[in-house]
């Protein structure tokens, strides 16, 4: 298993085809994925506020399943480490707090201004956008990405989505990188 760990903020959780596709290479050994109880917190209760079609026990079925699939997901114990911490919003430091306890390379997240360099150096932590994330995953190993997005791609039911589809999907899910690079794939999603 890699020891390269990747700390998800609820930004990059709340979008249901960004965190299923996240899911779905957490599974593959190319990095450790990590999380919090309260980052399960703030993705779902922000998708309950604004998608009313959507319970708490569907969502909790949902963190039920990544905490079940993924090997030591959850970060316990950093919220000493909170009140030591600066950052431009101090909402944030729960973040960078359970990244350092659950020794993270990179925090995902959309909001790369919330988690200054400056400031990650120091943990030898990186912020990085999952366009990011995931165009440095094709290219440390696309055919197990291409695996991944195909097992994806054939699980979606409702609706089902053809590659197109889906790399639209992915665009719309602020990836377009990662769209471009898995262009040259298609043949294998």
């Amino acid at each position: 298993m890699s020891h390269f760990t990747a700390f998800f903020d609820a930004c990059v959780l709340y979008p249901a085809p960004l965190r299923d596709i996240l899911m779905q290479l957490a599974t593959t050994n190319l990095f450790r994925a990590k999380w919090t109880d309260k980052i399960h917190e703030e993705w779902t209760q922000n998708l309950l506020k604004n998608r009313p079609d959507l319970t708490k026990e569907h969502l909790q079925r949902t963190v039920d399943l990544m905490n079940s699939h993924v090997l030591d997901g959850l970060v316990y114990n950093y919220q000493d480490l909170i009140p030591c911490l600066t950052l431009p919003d101090e909402n944030d430091r729960h973040v960078l707090a359970a990244s350092i306890c659950g020794r993270a390379d990179v925090i995902v997240t959309f909001n790369l201004s919330d988690f200054p360099n400056v400031v990650l150096e120091q943990y030898r932590i990186q912020a990085q956008h999952p366009d990011q994330f995931m165009t440095n995953l094709i290219n440390l190993a696309p055919s197990i990405v291409c695996e991944s997005i195909k097992k994806q791609r054939l699980r979606l039911k409702n609706p089902p989505k053809n590659v197109e589809q889906l790399l639209e999907c992915y665009e719309a899910q602020g990836l377009p990188q990662t769209v471009a690079k898995l262009s040259l794939y298609k043949a294998s999603l």
